[in-house]
């Protein structure tokens, strides 16, 4: 979603010196893919991050920000980095980060800042040398049969 309020805003701020100060430059805010979106992408020499930034008013209990990122969200996140490496022919390095940030309403002061590095990664599939005894072959409508022969 791209940021408008002034709690993103801050947020994001924040989630920018942090991952500055940690050696990245910040190369895209709030980068969108159609229904795909990352809010920070960040470069070092050999590593890309893309983080996704929660910004709160409060710890609603014992609840981070941080903890609002769902796995549907990082499914999301996962296909729109592997879009981005695909569009750029990047070699680097990919980390999945989540930032939470609680920015004080009244002073925009921010009172908590949490950087998770790699908090999450792609899963792969696999397939067991007992499933696949080769031989397919892709046909029109993703529909998939077994070669003969």
């Amino acid at each position: 979603m791209f940021v408008t309020d002034p709690i993103g805003i801050i947020g994001e701020a924040e989630a920018t010196k942090m991952l500055e100060k940690k050696g990245f430059k910040v190369v895209e805010h709030n980068w969108r893919l159609g229904h795909l979106e990352i809010d920070l992408i960040a470069e070092s020499k050999k590593e890309i991050v893309f983080a996704e930034v929660k910004a709160r008013t409060t710890l609603f209990g014992d609840i981070r920000p941080e903890e609002y990122v769902d796995e549907n969200k990082k499914r999301r996140m996962i296909t729109a980095g592997n879009a981005y490496v695909k569009m750029r022919k990047s070699e680097k390095a990919l980390r999945f980060d989540i930032i939470g940030i609680v920015v004080n309403p009244e002073t925009a002061e921010v009172t908590y800042r949490c950087h998770m590095e790699n908090a999450f990664a792609p899963t792969i599939r696999a397939v067991s040398s007992g499933c696949f005894t080769g031989g397919w072959k892709w046909h029109r409508h993703s529909k998939t049969s077994r070669k003969k022969g």
